[in-house]
Protein backbone atom coordinates (compact mmCIF):
# COMPACT_ATOMS: atom_id res chain seq x y z
CA UNK A 1 0.00 0.00 0.00
CA UNK A 2 2.95 2.20 0.56
CA UNK A 3 3.31 4.88 2.90
CA UNK A 4 0.39 7.09 1.49
CA UNK A 5 -2.13 4.44 2.54
CA UNK A 6 -4.37 6.60 5.67
CA UNK A 7 -4.97 5.68 8.90
CA UNK A 8 -8.31 5.39 10.24
CA UNK A 9 -8.02 8.85 12.23
CA UNK A 10 -6.67 10.47 8.82
CA UNK A 11 -9.70 8.79 6.47
CA UNK A 12 -12.21 10.04 9.57
CA UNK A 13 -10.99 13.57 8.75
CA UNK A 14 -10.22 13.75 5.77
CA UNK A 15 -13.10 10.85 4.38
CA UNK A 16 -15.91 11.10 5.63
CA UNK A 17 -15.78 15.14 6.73
CA UNK A 18 -19.02 15.06 8.64
CA UNK A 19 -17.39 16.05 12.00
CA UNK A 20 -19.36 19.14 13.41
CA UNK A 21 -17.18 22.09 13.30
CA UNK A 22 -18.65 25.28 14.97
CA UNK A 23 -20.11 27.81 12.39
CA UNK A 24 -17.35 30.64 12.68
CA UNK A 25 -14.67 27.79 12.11
CA UNK A 26 -12.50 28.25 9.38
CA UNK A 27 -13.59 26.52 6.12
CA UNK A 28 -10.18 24.66 5.92
CA UNK A 29 -9.81 23.92 9.28
CA UNK A 30 -8.89 20.15 8.76
CA UNK A 31 -5.56 19.67 7.45
CA UNK A 32 -4.49 19.44 4.07
CA UNK A 33 -3.07 16.28 3.09
CA UNK A 34 -1.01 16.93 -0.15
CA UNK A 35 0.45 13.96 -2.19
CA UNK A 36 4.06 13.32 -2.33
CA UNK A 37 4.50 13.48 -5.97
CA UNK A 38 7.10 10.46 -6.90
CA UNK A 39 5.66 9.70 -10.39
CA UNK A 40 5.51 13.00 -11.93
CA UNK A 41 7.86 11.79 -14.60
CA UNK A 42 5.68 9.84 -15.39
CA UNK A 43 2.28 10.31 -17.83
CA UNK A 44 -0.37 8.16 -18.38
CA UNK A 45 -2.84 7.32 -21.54
CA UNK A 46 -5.54 7.83 -21.40
CA UNK A 47 -8.31 6.12 -24.14
CA UNK A 48 -11.56 6.80 -22.45
CA UNK A 49 -11.41 2.28 -22.72
CA UNK A 50 -8.57 1.05 -21.05
CA UNK A 51 -7.91 3.07 -17.93
CA UNK A 52 -6.24 0.59 -14.96
CA UNK A 53 -6.90 0.81 -10.88
CA UNK A 54 -2.92 1.30 -10.63
CA UNK A 55 -3.17 4.14 -13.19
CA UNK A 56 -5.79 6.15 -11.19
CA UNK A 57 -3.24 5.94 -8.31
CA UNK A 58 -0.60 6.87 -9.91
CA UNK A 59 -2.37 9.62 -11.31
CA UNK A 60 -4.11 10.30 -7.63
CA UNK A 61 -2.06 9.33 -5.56
CA UNK A 62 1.89 9.84 -6.79
CA UNK A 63 1.52 12.70 -9.15
CA UNK A 64 2.00 11.30 -12.60
CA UNK A 65 0.92 13.20 -15.94
CA UNK A 66 -2.46 12.29 -17.79
CA UNK A 67 -2.32 12.45 -21.97
CA UNK A 68 -5.11 11.70 -24.17
CA UNK A 69 -5.01 9.54 -27.12
CA UNK A 70 -5.69 11.55 -30.47
CA UNK A 71 -8.21 9.41 -31.03
CA UNK A 72 -9.91 10.24 -27.35
CA UNK A 73 -9.71 14.23 -28.22
CA UNK A 74 -11.20 13.51 -31.77
CA UNK A 75 -14.20 11.37 -29.92
CA UNK A 76 -15.12 14.42 -27.76
CA UNK A 77 -14.42 16.51 -30.98
CA UNK A 78 -17.22 14.90 -33.08
CA UNK A 79 -19.43 14.52 -30.02
CA UNK A 80 -19.64 18.79 -29.38
CA UNK A 81 -19.74 19.00 -33.16
CA UNK A 82 -22.56 17.04 -32.72
CA UNK A 83 -24.43 18.70 -30.10
CA UNK A 84 -24.10 21.82 -31.87
CA UNK A 85 -25.58 20.16 -35.04
CA UNK A 86 -28.53 19.08 -32.99
CA UNK A 87 -29.26 22.56 -31.70
CA UNK A 88 -28.54 24.19 -35.67
CA UNK A 89 -31.13 21.12 -36.85
CA UNK A 90 -33.75 22.36 -34.05
CA UNK A 91 -33.51 19.17 -31.88
CA UNK A 92 -34.55 19.37 -28.16
CA UNK A 93 -31.18 18.70 -26.29
CA UNK A 94 -31.77 18.36 -22.66
CA UNK A 95 -29.17 20.84 -20.52
CA UNK A 96 -28.18 22.63 -24.11
CA UNK A 97 -31.28 24.52 -25.70
CA UNK A 98 -33.42 22.87 -23.03
CA UNK A 99 -32.83 23.81 -18.99
CA UNK A 100 -31.62 20.84 -16.61
CA UNK A 101 -33.90 19.14 -13.73
CA UNK A 102 -37.08 21.02 -13.26
CA UNK A 103 -36.40 23.10 -16.10
CA UNK A 104 -35.98 20.68 -18.12
CA UNK A 105 -38.67 22.05 -20.74
CA UNK A 106 -37.76 25.36 -20.78
CA UNK A 107 -36.00 26.81 -23.88
CA UNK A 108 -32.61 28.31 -23.23
CA UNK A 109 -31.80 29.28 -27.10
CA UNK A 110 -33.34 27.91 -30.14
CA UNK A 111 -31.23 27.97 -33.83
CA UNK A 112 -28.04 27.87 -34.73
CA UNK A 113 -25.59 27.66 -31.34
CA UNK A 114 -22.82 29.67 -33.05
CA UNK A 115 -24.97 32.88 -34.34
CA UNK A 116 -23.76 36.29 -33.05
CA UNK A 117 -26.56 36.30 -30.35
CA UNK A 118 -26.33 32.67 -29.15
CA UNK A 119 -22.67 32.77 -28.96
CA UNK A 120 -22.94 35.50 -26.88
CA UNK A 121 -26.08 34.10 -24.70
CA UNK A 122 -23.79 31.10 -24.20
CA UNK A 123 -20.45 32.36 -23.50
CA UNK A 124 -22.27 34.65 -20.98
CA UNK A 125 -23.93 31.85 -19.57
CA UNK A 126 -21.75 29.40 -19.34
CA UNK A 127 -18.97 31.77 -17.80
CA UNK A 128 -21.70 32.69 -14.52
CA UNK A 129 -22.55 28.77 -14.38
CA UNK A 130 -18.75 27.91 -13.70
CA UNK A 131 -18.10 30.99 -11.78
CA UNK A 132 -21.30 30.15 -9.44
CA UNK A 133 -19.34 27.09 -8.99
CA UNK A 134 -16.92 28.82 -6.04
CA UNK A 135 -20.56 29.11 -3.82
CA UNK A 136 -21.49 25.86 -4.25
CA UNK A 137 -21.06 22.68 -2.16
CA UNK A 138 -21.95 21.64 1.93
CA UNK A 139 -18.31 20.97 3.24
CA UNK A 140 -15.94 20.11 4.81
CA UNK A 141 -13.92 20.69 2.57
CA UNK A 142 -11.91 17.43 1.26
CA UNK A 143 -8.60 17.25 2.81
CA UNK A 144 -7.34 14.31 1.28
CA UNK A 145 -5.55 16.03 -2.31
CA UNK A 146 -5.51 11.90 -3.98
CA UNK A 147 -9.69 12.62 -3.42
CA UNK A 148 -9.81 15.50 -6.01
CA UNK A 149 -7.12 14.13 -8.16
CA UNK A 150 -8.34 11.07 -8.54
CA UNK A 151 -12.14 11.88 -9.40
CA UNK A 152 -10.05 14.46 -12.03
CA UNK A 153 -8.18 11.66 -14.01
CA UNK A 154 -11.56 9.19 -13.84
CA UNK A 155 -13.39 12.58 -15.21
CA UNK A 156 -11.01 12.96 -17.79
CA UNK A 157 -11.45 9.66 -18.95
CA UNK A 158 -15.05 9.25 -19.17
CA UNK A 159 -15.18 13.09 -20.63
CA UNK A 160 -13.82 11.68 -23.87
CA UNK A 161 -17.20 10.09 -24.82
CA UNK A 162 -18.85 13.32 -23.69
CA UNK A 163 -19.19 16.88 -26.01
CA UNK A 164 -17.42 19.22 -24.21
CA UNK A 165 -15.51 21.97 -26.01
CA UNK A 166 -11.85 21.23 -27.14
CA UNK A 167 -10.71 23.91 -24.12
CA UNK A 168 -13.10 22.17 -21.65
CA UNK A 169 -11.15 18.80 -22.26
CA UNK A 170 -7.60 20.77 -22.34
CA UNK A 171 -8.33 22.58 -19.20
CA UNK A 172 -9.24 19.11 -16.98
CA UNK A 173 -5.57 17.56 -18.29
CA UNK A 174 -3.72 21.33 -17.23
CA UNK A 175 -5.36 20.66 -13.70
CA UNK A 176 -3.89 17.29 -13.26
CA UNK A 177 -0.41 17.85 -15.06
CA UNK A 178 0.05 21.01 -13.30
CA UNK A 179 -1.19 19.76 -9.92
CA UNK A 180 -3.92 22.59 -9.51
CA UNK A 181 -6.06 20.86 -7.03
CA UNK A 182 -9.12 22.70 -6.43
CA UNK A 183 -10.67 22.97 -3.58
CA UNK A 184 -13.76 21.14 -3.32
CA UNK A 185 -16.68 20.47 -0.79
CA UNK A 186 -17.00 16.95 0.66
CA UNK A 187 -21.16 16.20 1.19
CA UNK A 188 -23.28 18.28 -1.24
CA UNK A 189 -24.09 14.90 -3.16
CA UNK A 190 -26.59 12.24 -3.01
CA UNK A 191 -24.24 9.63 -4.63
CA UNK A 192 -25.31 10.36 -7.59
CA UNK A 193 -24.60 12.85 -10.23
CA UNK A 194 -21.92 14.52 -8.45
CA UNK A 195 -22.65 17.81 -10.07
CA UNK A 196 -21.62 20.20 -6.93
CA UNK A 197 -18.66 18.30 -6.63
CA UNK A 198 -17.67 19.04 -9.85
CA UNK A 199 -18.99 22.24 -9.74
CA UNK A 200 -16.33 23.39 -7.37
CA UNK A 201 -13.96 22.30 -9.84
CA UNK A 202 -15.83 24.22 -12.59
CA UNK A 203 -14.93 27.29 -10.87
CA UNK A 204 -11.18 26.75 -10.50
CA UNK A 205 -11.22 26.48 -14.25
CA UNK A 206 -12.42 29.68 -14.71
CA UNK A 207 -10.37 30.98 -11.99
CA UNK A 208 -12.94 31.71 -9.18
CA UNK A 209 -12.67 30.10 -5.49
CA UNK A 210 -10.01 28.55 -4.19
CA UNK A 211 -7.00 25.92 -4.71
CA UNK A 212 -4.37 23.91 -4.20
CA UNK A 213 -1.00 24.91 -6.28
CA UNK A 214 1.47 22.24 -5.83
CA UNK A 215 -0.17 21.79 -2.29
CA UNK A 216 -0.11 25.56 -1.68
CA UNK A 217 -3.62 27.24 -0.74
CA UNK A 218 -3.80 30.63 -2.91
CA UNK A 219 -7.09 31.94 -4.62
CA UNK A 220 -7.74 30.28 -7.90
CA UNK A 221 -7.21 32.89 -10.24
CA UNK A 222 -3.73 32.97 -8.73
CA UNK A 223 -3.02 29.21 -9.31
CA UNK A 224 -3.89 29.20 -12.62
CA UNK A 225 -1.46 32.35 -13.33
CA UNK A 226 1.34 29.90 -11.23
CA UNK A 227 0.91 27.98 -13.62
CA UNK A 228 0.94 30.05 -16.68
CA UNK A 229 -3.29 29.76 -17.80
CA UNK A 230 -5.27 31.91 -18.67
CA UNK A 231 -9.13 31.22 -17.05
CA UNK A 232 -10.91 28.85 -18.82
CA UNK A 233 -13.46 30.49 -21.51
CA UNK A 234 -16.45 27.86 -21.44
CA UNK A 235 -18.79 27.14 -23.71
CA UNK A 236 -21.75 25.12 -25.74
CA UNK A 237 -22.75 22.98 -22.39
CA UNK A 238 -19.70 22.89 -21.09
CA UNK A 239 -21.45 22.85 -17.61
CA UNK A 240 -23.04 19.83 -18.19
CA UNK A 241 -19.88 17.97 -19.65
CA UNK A 242 -17.74 18.58 -16.80
CA UNK A 243 -20.83 18.48 -13.69
CA UNK A 244 -22.81 15.08 -14.85
CA UNK A 245 -20.56 12.51 -13.68
CA UNK A 246 -20.08 9.82 -10.58
CA UNK A 247 -16.42 10.34 -10.80
CA UNK A 248 -16.41 11.69 -7.14
CA UNK A 249 -17.35 8.14 -6.19
CA UNK A 250 -15.78 6.25 -9.10
CA UNK A 251 -12.53 7.78 -7.78
CA UNK A 252 -12.78 7.03 -4.70
CA UNK A 253 -13.90 3.34 -5.83
CA UNK A 254 -10.53 3.32 -7.36
CA UNK A 255 -8.87 3.67 -4.48
CA UNK A 256 -10.54 1.28 -2.35
CA UNK A 257 -9.84 -1.41 -4.44
CA UNK A 258 -6.43 -0.47 -4.98
CA UNK A 259 -5.67 -0.55 -1.11
CA UNK A 260 -8.40 -3.41 -0.45
CA UNK A 261 -6.11 -5.82 -3.08
CA UNK A 262 -3.21 -5.03 -0.36
CA UNK A 263 -5.17 -5.77 2.77
CA UNK A 264 -6.10 -9.21 1.28
CA UNK A 265 -2.68 -10.30 0.05
CA UNK A 266 -1.71 -9.49 3.17
CA UNK A 267 -4.68 -11.15 4.91
CA UNK A 268 -3.16 -14.61 3.20
CA UNK A 269 0.38 -13.46 4.34
CA UNK A 270 0.14 -13.37 8.08
CA UNK A 271 -2.78 -16.60 7.87
CA UNK A 272 0.63 -18.70 6.64
CA UNK A 273 2.07 -17.02 9.53
CA UNK A 274 -0.41 -17.94 12.09
CA UNK A 275 -0.53 -21.32 10.24
CA UNK A 276 2.80 -21.82 11.39
CA UNK A 277 2.52 -20.14 14.79
CA UNK A 278 -0.53 -22.46 15.86
CA UNK A 279 1.49 -25.37 14.49
CA UNK A 280 -2.07 -26.04 12.24
CA UNK A 281 -3.15 -29.09 10.47
CA UNK A 282 -3.47 -28.12 6.95
CA UNK A 283 -5.39 -30.13 6.09
CA UNK A 284 -8.47 -28.07 4.91
CA UNK A 285 -6.51 -26.46 2.28
CA UNK A 286 -5.78 -29.71 0.49
CA UNK A 287 -6.66 -30.61 -2.76
CA UNK A 288 -9.21 -33.31 -2.21
CA UNK A 289 -11.18 -31.23 0.32
CA UNK A 290 -11.23 -28.18 -2.08
CA UNK A 291 -12.41 -30.73 -4.76
CA UNK A 292 -15.73 -31.28 -2.65
CA UNK A 293 -16.84 -27.81 -3.15
CA UNK A 294 -15.30 -26.34 -6.15
CA UNK A 295 -15.94 -22.38 -6.09
CA UNK A 296 -13.28 -20.88 -8.02
CA UNK A 297 -12.14 -18.19 -5.14
CA UNK A 298 -11.99 -20.64 -2.44
CA UNK A 299 -10.29 -23.51 -4.50
CA UNK A 300 -7.70 -19.98 -5.50
CA UNK A 301 -6.91 -18.99 -2.07
CA UNK A 302 -6.72 -22.51 -0.65
CA UNK A 303 -3.88 -23.21 -3.13
CA UNK A 304 -2.47 -19.84 -2.94
CA UNK A 305 -1.99 -20.30 0.95
CA UNK A 306 -0.55 -23.88 0.44
CA UNK A 307 2.05 -22.58 -1.85
CA UNK A 308 3.01 -19.76 0.34
CA UNK A 309 3.36 -22.83 3.16
CA UNK A 310 5.27 -25.10 1.29
CA UNK A 311 8.27 -26.62 2.61
CA UNK A 312 7.03 -25.21 6.14
CA UNK A 313 7.02 -27.68 9.23
CA UNK A 314 3.33 -28.48 9.43
CA UNK A 315 3.94 -30.94 6.58
CA UNK A 316 6.05 -33.05 9.16
CA UNK A 317 4.66 -35.17 11.57
CA UNK A 318 4.36 -34.00 14.99
CA UNK A 319 2.64 -35.88 17.58
CA UNK A 320 1.86 -32.72 19.83
CA UNK A 321 -0.55 -31.25 16.52
CA UNK A 322 -3.89 -31.55 16.90
CA UNK A 323 -6.30 -33.26 14.57
CA UNK A 324 -8.24 -30.04 14.04
CA UNK A 325 -7.81 -26.17 14.58
CA UNK A 326 -10.42 -23.67 15.78
CA UNK A 327 -13.12 -22.80 13.49
CA UNK A 328 -11.27 -19.26 12.47
CA UNK A 329 -8.02 -20.79 11.94
CA UNK A 330 -9.74 -23.75 9.31
CA UNK A 331 -12.10 -21.18 7.38
CA UNK A 332 -9.82 -18.55 7.66
CA UNK A 333 -9.22 -19.29 3.67
CA UNK A 334 -12.82 -19.20 3.05
CA UNK A 335 -13.36 -16.12 4.46
CA UNK A 336 -10.85 -14.59 2.77
CA UNK A 337 -11.94 -16.04 -0.87
CA UNK A 338 -14.94 -14.95 -0.18
CA UNK A 339 -13.60 -11.23 0.24
CA UNK A 340 -12.15 -12.00 -2.52
CA UNK A 341 -14.16 -12.56 -4.96
CA UNK A 342 -16.19 -9.70 -3.45
CA UNK A 343 -13.46 -7.59 -4.19
CA UNK A 344 -13.41 -8.85 -7.73
CA UNK A 345 -16.91 -8.06 -8.39
CA UNK A 346 -15.95 -4.30 -7.21
CA UNK A 347 -13.35 -4.20 -9.12
CA UNK A 348 -14.61 -5.34 -12.56
CA UNK A 349 -17.40 -3.09 -12.06
CA UNK A 350 -15.28 0.10 -11.14
CA UNK A 351 -13.28 -0.72 -14.28
CA UNK A 352 -16.27 -0.63 -16.37
CA UNK A 353 -17.71 2.71 -14.40
CA UNK A 354 -14.65 4.62 -15.60
CA UNK A 355 -14.14 2.92 -18.68
CA UNK A 356 -17.57 4.32 -19.70
CA UNK A 357 -20.24 7.07 -20.16
CA UNK A 358 -22.44 7.87 -17.27
CA UNK A 359 -23.33 11.26 -18.70
CA UNK A 360 -27.05 13.01 -19.43
CA UNK A 361 -27.54 12.93 -22.07
CA UNK A 362 -25.74 10.20 -23.82
CA UNK A 363 -24.05 10.86 -27.14
CA UNK A 364 -23.41 8.58 -30.26
CA UNK A 365 -21.89 9.87 -32.95
CA UNK A 366 -22.69 7.33 -36.03
CA UNK A 367 -25.42 5.94 -34.46
CA UNK A 368 -28.20 5.64 -37.14
CA UNK A 369 -32.13 4.89 -36.98
CA UNK A 370 -31.26 1.28 -38.72
CA UNK A 371 -28.94 0.28 -35.96
CA UNK A 372 -31.70 -1.16 -33.80
CA UNK A 373 -35.54 -1.61 -34.10
CA UNK A 374 -36.33 1.18 -31.75
CA UNK A 375 -34.39 4.04 -33.26
CA UNK A 376 -36.30 4.16 -35.65
CA UNK A 377 -39.96 4.93 -33.98
CA UNK A 378 -41.34 8.55 -34.12
CA UNK A 379 -40.45 8.55 -30.42
CA UNK A 380 -36.79 8.55 -30.65
CA UNK A 381 -36.31 9.69 -34.20
CA UNK A 382 -37.11 13.16 -33.26
CA UNK A 383 -33.75 12.91 -31.92
CA UNK A 384 -31.46 11.66 -34.25
CA UNK A 385 -29.03 14.45 -35.67
CA UNK A 386 -28.96 14.34 -39.40
CA UNK A 387 -25.74 15.87 -39.63
CA UNK A 388 -24.39 19.21 -41.36
CA UNK A 389 -21.55 21.93 -41.44
CA UNK A 390 -20.69 21.72 -37.57
CA UNK A 391 -20.60 17.86 -37.40
CA UNK A 392 -18.68 17.82 -40.55
CA UNK A 393 -21.78 15.91 -42.30
CA UNK A 394 -21.64 12.92 -38.86
CA UNK A 395 -25.37 12.49 -37.44
CA UNK A 396 -25.90 10.01 -34.68
CA UNK A 397 -28.54 10.34 -31.64
CA UNK A 398 -28.51 12.49 -28.25
CA UNK A 399 -30.65 10.92 -25.50
CA UNK A 400 -31.27 11.48 -22.60
CA UNK A 401 -30.88 8.77 -20.28
CA UNK A 402 -30.65 7.91 -16.31
CA UNK A 403 -26.92 6.66 -16.58
CA UNK A 404 -25.49 8.39 -13.90
CA UNK A 405 -27.02 5.93 -11.80
CA UNK A 406 -24.09 4.21 -10.46
CA UNK A 407 -25.69 0.70 -9.66
CA UNK A 408 -24.27 -1.76 -9.64
CA UNK A 409 -21.21 0.14 -8.03
CA UNK A 410 -23.04 1.31 -5.11
CA UNK A 411 -24.31 -2.30 -4.47
CA UNK A 412 -20.78 -4.00 -4.71
CA UNK A 413 -18.88 -1.32 -2.82
CA UNK A 414 -21.46 -2.02 -0.24
CA UNK A 415 -21.12 -6.14 -0.40
CA UNK A 416 -17.30 -5.58 -0.70
CA UNK A 417 -17.33 -4.44 3.15
CA UNK A 418 -19.57 -6.60 4.22
CA UNK A 419 -17.08 -9.92 2.87
CA UNK A 420 -14.20 -7.75 4.57
CA UNK A 421 -16.28 -7.13 7.79
CA UNK A 422 -17.11 -11.49 7.34
CA UNK A 423 -13.27 -12.02 7.00
CA UNK A 424 -11.92 -9.73 10.07
CA UNK A 425 -14.37 -11.71 12.19
CA UNK A 426 -11.98 -14.72 11.13
CA UNK A 427 -8.59 -12.91 12.07
CA UNK A 428 -10.07 -11.45 14.91
CA UNK A 429 -10.89 -14.69 16.54
CA UNK A 430 -7.57 -16.59 15.33
CA UNK A 431 -5.38 -14.73 17.41
CA UNK A 432 -7.32 -14.87 20.29
CA UNK A 433 -6.72 -18.62 19.89
CA UNK A 434 -2.98 -18.13 20.61
CA UNK A 435 -4.26 -17.57 24.20
CA UNK A 436 -5.74 -20.64 24.66
CA UNK A 437 -3.32 -23.66 25.62
CA UNK A 438 -5.73 -26.52 24.42
CA UNK A 439 -5.05 -25.86 20.54
CA UNK A 440 -1.71 -24.48 20.91
CA UNK A 441 -0.16 -26.95 23.41
CA UNK A 442 2.90 -24.89 24.04
CA UNK A 443 2.17 -22.65 26.79
CA UNK A 444 5.15 -20.36 26.87
CA UNK A 445 7.56 -19.62 30.61
CA UNK A 446 7.34 -16.55 32.29
CA UNK A 447 11.10 -16.22 31.74
CA UNK A 448 10.80 -16.99 28.53
CA UNK A 449 12.61 -13.73 26.06
CA UNK A 450 9.29 -11.82 24.56
CA UNK A 451 6.59 -13.55 26.26
CA UNK A 452 2.94 -12.08 25.64
CA UNK A 453 3.19 -10.32 28.91
CA UNK A 454 5.87 -8.50 28.22
CA UNK A 455 5.34 -7.20 24.81
CA UNK A 456 1.04 -7.44 25.41
CA UNK A 457 1.12 -8.87 22.68
CA UNK A 458 -1.57 -11.23 23.52
CA UNK A 459 -3.40 -9.19 25.90
CA UNK A 460 -3.25 -6.18 24.27
CA UNK A 461 -4.32 -8.08 20.69
CA UNK A 462 -7.33 -8.96 22.46
CA UNK A 463 -8.96 -5.38 23.60
CA UNK A 464 -7.66 -4.28 19.94
CA UNK A 465 -9.11 -6.58 18.39
CA UNK A 466 -12.15 -6.23 19.91
CA UNK A 467 -12.19 -2.23 19.50
CA UNK A 468 -11.44 -2.73 15.77
CA UNK A 469 -14.21 -4.79 15.36
CA UNK A 470 -16.84 -2.78 17.00
CA UNK A 471 -15.88 -0.31 14.61
CA UNK A 472 -15.95 -2.37 11.52
CA UNK A 473 -19.41 -3.84 13.02
CA UNK A 474 -20.83 -0.14 12.43
CA UNK A 475 -19.27 -0.04 9.00
CA UNK A 476 -21.35 -2.71 7.71
CA UNK A 477 -24.40 -1.35 8.32
CA UNK A 478 -26.41 -0.94 5.02
CA UNK A 479 -26.93 2.79 4.27
CA UNK A 480 -31.05 2.86 4.09
CA UNK A 481 -32.02 3.17 0.05
CA UNK A 482 -33.34 6.69 -0.50
CA UNK A 483 -35.79 7.93 -2.64
CA UNK A 484 -36.86 11.67 -1.98
CA UNK A 485 -38.91 13.80 -4.48
CA UNK A 486 -35.77 16.39 -4.94
CA UNK A 487 -36.09 19.33 -7.61
CA UNK A 488 -39.58 19.16 -8.11
CA UNK A 489 -39.71 15.37 -7.37
CA UNK A 490 -37.65 15.15 -11.23
CA UNK A 491 -34.76 13.36 -9.17
CA UNK A 492 -36.59 11.05 -6.44
CA UNK A 493 -33.94 8.41 -6.29
CA UNK A 494 -30.45 9.03 -4.24
CA UNK A 495 -27.67 6.33 -4.42
CA UNK A 496 -25.39 7.66 -1.02
CA UNK A 497 -22.71 6.24 -2.79
CA UNK A 498 -20.28 8.76 -0.99
CA UNK A 499 -21.29 7.20 2.07
CA UNK A 500 -20.96 3.71 1.11
CA UNK A 501 -17.64 4.14 -0.53
CA UNK A 502 -16.15 6.26 2.55
CA UNK A 503 -17.11 3.16 4.64
CA UNK A 504 -15.62 0.73 2.41
CA UNK A 505 -12.11 3.04 2.63
CA UNK A 506 -12.09 2.87 6.50
CA UNK A 507 -13.36 -0.79 6.95
CA UNK A 508 -10.30 -1.40 4.78
CA UNK A 509 -8.24 1.14 7.31
CA UNK A 510 -9.34 -0.39 10.22
CA UNK A 511 -8.63 -4.62 8.25
CA UNK A 512 -4.69 -3.43 8.61
CA UNK A 513 -5.00 -2.17 11.76
CA UNK A 514 -6.68 -5.74 12.83
CA UNK A 515 -3.92 -7.48 10.44
CA UNK A 516 -1.18 -5.41 12.26
CA UNK A 517 -2.70 -7.15 16.25
CA UNK A 518 -2.35 -10.43 13.98
CA UNK A 519 1.24 -10.06 12.29
CA UNK A 520 2.55 -9.19 16.42
CA UNK A 521 0.45 -12.14 17.84
CA UNK A 522 1.93 -14.95 14.83
CA UNK A 523 4.99 -13.57 14.45
CA UNK A 524 5.73 -14.31 18.16
CA UNK A 525 4.49 -17.63 18.36
CA UNK A 526 6.90 -17.89 15.53
CA UNK A 527 9.79 -17.36 17.87
CA UNK A 528 8.08 -19.49 20.51
CA UNK A 529 8.30 -22.29 17.56
CA UNK A 530 11.52 -21.53 16.52
CA UNK A 531 13.03 -21.96 20.50
CA UNK A 532 10.61 -24.98 20.68
CA UNK A 533 12.36 -26.89 17.50
CA UNK A 534 15.29 -25.17 16.07
CA UNK A 535 15.05 -27.03 12.69
CA UNK A 536 11.94 -26.11 12.02
CA UNK A 537 10.79 -24.03 9.20
CA UNK A 538 8.31 -22.03 7.67
CA UNK A 539 8.19 -22.12 4.24
CA UNK A 540 9.45 -19.37 2.12
CA UNK A 541 6.65 -16.58 2.66
CA UNK A 542 5.89 -16.38 5.97
CA UNK A 543 9.95 -16.62 7.04
CA UNK A 544 10.24 -13.85 4.40
CA UNK A 545 7.73 -11.90 6.46
CA UNK A 546 9.09 -13.02 9.79
CA UNK A 547 12.81 -11.59 9.55
CA UNK A 548 11.88 -8.64 7.83
CA UNK A 549 9.14 -7.50 10.77
CA UNK A 550 12.14 -8.80 13.30
CA UNK A 551 14.76 -6.13 11.25
CA UNK A 552 12.01 -3.60 12.89
CA UNK A 553 10.69 -4.99 15.98
CA UNK A 554 13.13 -7.14 16.95
CA UNK A 555 12.03 -10.48 19.17
CA UNK A 556 13.35 -8.95 22.73
CA UNK A 557 10.83 -5.57 24.08
CA UNK A 558 13.85 -3.65 25.21
CA UNK A 559 15.04 -2.96 21.82
CA UNK A 560 12.22 -1.05 21.24
CA UNK A 561 10.29 2.00 23.61
CA UNK A 562 9.70 5.28 22.00
CA UNK A 563 6.39 3.93 19.18
CA UNK A 564 3.12 1.43 20.33
CA UNK A 565 3.85 -1.53 18.91
CA UNK A 566 0.79 -1.87 17.07
CA UNK A 567 2.18 1.52 14.95
CA UNK A 568 5.58 -0.47 13.85
CA UNK A 569 2.95 -3.52 12.73
CA UNK A 570 0.74 -1.19 11.43
CA UNK A 571 3.01 0.81 9.21
CA UNK A 572 5.14 -2.40 8.59
CA UNK A 573 2.12 -3.56 6.25
CA UNK A 574 1.57 -0.17 4.89
CA UNK A 575 5.22 0.33 3.67
CA UNK A 576 5.55 -2.91 2.34
CA UNK A 577 3.86 -4.60 -0.63
CA UNK A 578 2.81 -7.78 -0.19
CA UNK A 579 4.45 -8.93 -3.48
CA UNK A 580 7.88 -8.69 -1.53
CA UNK A 581 7.11 -11.74 0.13
CA UNK A 582 4.31 -13.49 -2.27
CA UNK A 583 3.87 -13.05 -5.60
CA UNK A 584 2.91 -16.57 -7.07
CA UNK A 585 -0.40 -18.16 -7.48
CA UNK A 586 -1.52 -14.05 -8.81
CA UNK A 587 -3.45 -15.73 -11.97
CA UNK A 588 -7.20 -15.71 -12.16
CA UNK A 589 -8.36 -18.69 -10.54
CA UNK A 590 -10.25 -20.43 -13.09
CA UNK A 591 -7.56 -22.36 -14.15
CA UNK A 592 -7.12 -23.82 -10.40
CA UNK A 593 -10.36 -24.29 -9.96
CA UNK A 594 -10.55 -26.69 -13.25
CA UNK A 595 -7.41 -28.31 -11.81
CA UNK A 596 -9.25 -29.24 -8.30
CA UNK A 597 -12.33 -30.69 -10.22
CA UNK A 598 -10.14 -32.91 -12.99
CA UNK A 599 -8.76 -34.82 -9.50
Amino acid sequence: MGAATLTLGSLALGLLNVAAAPAHSAPYSVTYNAITPTMADKTVVLSGHDLTIDQVVQVARYGAKVVLTPEARQRSADAYGLLLEAAAEGMPVYWFNRGVGSGRQTNIFTGDPLSPDNKALLESRQLAVFRRGALAGLGPEISDEEIVRAMLVVRANTMSFEAASPQLTQRLLDLLNDRITPVVQSRNTVGEGDLAIFANVAATMVGAGTAYYRGVRMPALQALQEAGLSPLAPFGADDSELESSDGYATGQAALLVHDAREALSWADLIYAVDLNGMNSSVSPLAAPVQANRPFKWLNWDAARVLDMLRGSYLFELDEQRIIQDPESLRASSIRQASAWQAWAQLRDDVIVQMNSSDHNPAVRVGAAPSDSWELNTPQLAQFYVKGGPHSHGQHGFILSNANWDPYPLANDIEAFTIALANMDVAVSQRLLRFSNTFFTVLSPSSSTPGEPGRFGVTQGSEVASGALMQEIQGLINPVPPEGSGLVKNVEDLQAQTRLKVVRGRIAVADTVDLLAEDLLTGTHWLDLRKQQDSSRSFGASPTAVWNAFRQVLPFKDDAIRDRPIHEVAASFIRDNPAARFYSGNDREPDAVTRRHIAQ
